[in-house]
């Protein structure tokens, strides 16, 4: 398969490109810093907040292979601290990059699959996506747009032959979160005491959590299924119970279940 994945730098991206490439499928991959390269994979300059970026990468796939059978949309970014001290520009480079990103590659991504009548489009969301997560409000709502987004997508394309499969992470040991933004203002943490206590408890489940490799052996499965499944939660048993209970308890409650896990 001719396979598109943003963002594939570090973390998930760099280890589904390794995987997939192994796998046999002929991988491009788009990367805004200078990195040592997988051999085997093609690499793409190409800032997904830049709309002809996106459409040049695009180009450069049909260019050489004629078809995009697979796109995953990965490269994205996070923002922490309480909402109040969040400024207007990083909420905006928040939704730029992990939701306007992922509509700027389909702006271009989809008439080629529409007119092939075949295509997979991969999504990270992330169990961010499906609970709003304290002091990670801006990433948390990024998120939710691209849940819904797909949601919608998935009933229009369903008769062109795409398939659209959103997968929700849970905590994962990549550089995701030495390269988190956080809010700089000092007086938040005057106002929001609880926010360093927060703090520190999200980066330990982070720098601990499962390795990025896991992950991408799941999506090597999700590329080749025949028929996949519409989301895949790919987290610890304890991250995928959250999502349960958050589904079948009062708001109330899991609110108050979510408020003692971060210390609030």
């Amino acid at each position: 398969m001719i396979i598109l994945i943003t963002g594939i730098t570090s973390g998930f991206g760099r280890a589904m490109a390794q995987q997939l490439s192994a796998d046999g499928h002929t991988v491009y991959g788009t990367h805004r810093k200078d990195v040592e390269q997988l051999p085997g994979v093609n690499y793409i300059k190409a800032d997904v907040r830049k709309e002809e970026d996106c459409k040049n990468a695009v180009q450069r796939v049909l260019d050489e292979q004629g078809r995009i059978d697979v796109f995953i949309n990965n490269a994205g970014m996070g923002i922490g601290g309480p909402l109040e001290f969040s400024t207007l520009e990083q909420a905006q480079t928040q939704m730029d990059t992990n939701w306007m990103g992922m509509v700027r590659c389909l702006h271009y991504v989809l008439p080629v699959m529409r007119k092939q009548k075949s295509g997979r489009i991969i999504c990270f969301s992330s169990i961010g996506g499906l609970m709003g997560l304290p002091f990670q409000g801006l990433y948390s709502a990024s998120k939710f747009a691209i849940e819904g987004y797909c949601e919608a997508l998935r009933m229009e394309v369903r008769a062109h032959g795409i398939k659209v499969v959103v997968v929700e992470p849970g905590d994962f040991a990549t550089s995701f979160t030495a390269s988190r933004d956080s809010v700089a203002d000092a007086g938040a943490y005057a106002a929001y005491p609880s926010y360093e206590r927060s703090l520190a408890s999200i980066e330990h489940d982070e720098t601990s959590g499962l390795k990025p490799e896991y992950l991408a052996r799941k999506i090597s499965k999700i590329v080749s299924s025949r028929n996949p499944r519409y989301n895949y939660i790919i987290s610890t048993l304890e991250q995928r119970l959250s999502v349960f209970l958050k589904a079948i308890l009062p708001p109330s409650w899991f609110s108050a279940i979510l408020r003692s896990y971060y210390k609030l």
